[in-house]
């Protein structure tokens, strides 16, 4: 072959190959990156047994067919679903989007023998408020069988979906979408009666309530406000109203939004007069196949209540809500009361797809807790069943 022939040749193949990358749509190059995003940092993907190679496998053929930003965050939505935990969100959505869960959930619902039954209630919000009962079972969602709803929420990389995974796409579809409104069947006395559950969350700006339960407990309820620094100052002035009684309840089962660790540290060094740790954090060096280790620790400050301690915990206790409870339980300085809490894996870090600028979120760091138990899998020393178990047994608290 000739050398002019050999040029030509490839000129021709630099041609196509640069045709085709310039081809690529902007939904096309982001769905690479925001794929190999979470390759390389997701802190997950083998304590969760995802196959992530197989993902990029049944998605990447989809996103070719994409002609707007609306589709494509529909599309990134459902590759979210392969990592079934509600740790991992986009910064934006759409009408047709999901509810965050658990912050945006109502109502814990669990399988047993095919059927579905409501294990726990968000008292005060929307289910509660539409006369559903814990022990109920439901029977259809939106006027359909529960079953073949949840498909749309499992991840495709397998065909064996576990406990894990059919509890998220429970959680997600009972969480709805921000454009329908719910209808829940459930059995109340026999027959089949239908509940409208309306979108309401309770009341947001109240950063903490207090109240006196009797002569030796008094009691503050944190109203999910972890990730407001105020709250310090707040929680301050309350503790140290509450010094002469000698037991302490704090209610953290409003907290699904998680916080900052700048607030549940400053919290719990109110509680130890020295420095402790509270929480294990681990994150993967992938490029050199090593792990980075490091403890994060409670530093006393201001006046220490010395007092017994009870943390209440539940199905909407999530992220740093849950790092403080491995924390009071690390530092043997509470006693934790509740049910398992929402299971948030993680600490998360932000990224930004570079074409469409979707902002998105996942855990890049494991957590546990100071006995080396991963903190989503920490269950209460006094274990309840729901929330209401719960709160009787802070009542009998003297």
């Amino acid at each position: 072959m000739n050398k002019k022939l050999l040029t030509k040749l490839i000129l021709i193949i630099l041609f196509f190959v640069g045709n085709t990358v310039f081809a690529q749509t902007k939904y096309q190059k982001d769905f690479i990156k925001f794929w190999t995003d979470i390759d390389n940092h997701y802190a997950y993907l083998e304590q969760q047994n995802i196959d992530w190679n197989k993902v990029k496998e049944i998605y990447k053929p989809q996103v070719e067919k994409i002609t707007n930003d609306d589709e494509f965050i529909q599309f990134l939505e459902n590759i979210l679903n392969e990592l079934h935990n509600g740790h991992s969100s986009l910064n934006t959505n759409l009408n047709s989007s999901n509810r965050l869960v658990p912050s945006g959930l109502d109502l814990y619902i669990q399988k047993k023998d095919n059927r579905y039954f409501i294990k726990d209630l968000r008292k005060g919000f929307g289910a509660d408020l539409s006369g559903l009962k814990i022990g109920m079972e439901v029977k259809f969602y939106n006027g359909k069988p529960i079953e073949v709803q949840l498909k749309k929420f499992l991840p495709k990389f397998t065909d064996k979906a576990n406990q894990k995974m059919y509890q998220y796409a429970l959680d997600m579809l009972f969480a709805g979408t921000h454009d329908t409104k719910r209808e829940i069947t459930a059995i109340e006395n026999g027959k089949e009666k239908v509940y409208f559950p309306i979108t309401y969350y309770g009341n947001r700006d109240e950063l903490l309530y207090t109240e006196v339960l009797n002569t030796n407990t008094a009691y503050i309820k944190i109203n999910n406000s972890l990730g407001n620094n105020n709250l310090i100052a707040e929680f301050d002035k309350t503790l140290d109203s509450l010094f002469q009684y000698k037991n302490l309840i704090i209610d953290l089962t409003e907290t699904p939004g998680g916080g900052n660790t700048t607030v549940a540290r400053a919290i719990m060094g109110r509680f130890t007069n020295q420095l402790l740790p509270y929480q294990i954090h681990e994150f993967d060096e992938k490029r050199y196949q090593t792990k980075r280790h490091w403890v994060e620790y409670v530093t006393p400050r201001k006046e220490i209540y010395k007092g017994n301690v009870f943390i209440l915990v539940g199905h909407w206790t999530g992220s740093m809500g849950e790092g403080m409870v491995i924390g009071f339980d690390g530092m043997k300085r509470a006693k934790i009361i509740g049910t398992r809490m929402a299971g948030l894996i993680g600490a998360i870090s932000n990224f930004q797809l570079t074409e469409t600028k979707i902002g998105f979120q996942f855990p890049t760091e494991r957590l546990y807790h100071i006995n080396g138990t991963p903190r989503e899998n920490f269950v209460p020393e006094i274990l309840t069943k729901n929330s209401e178990e719960t709160i009787q047994k802070a009542k009998e608290i003297k």
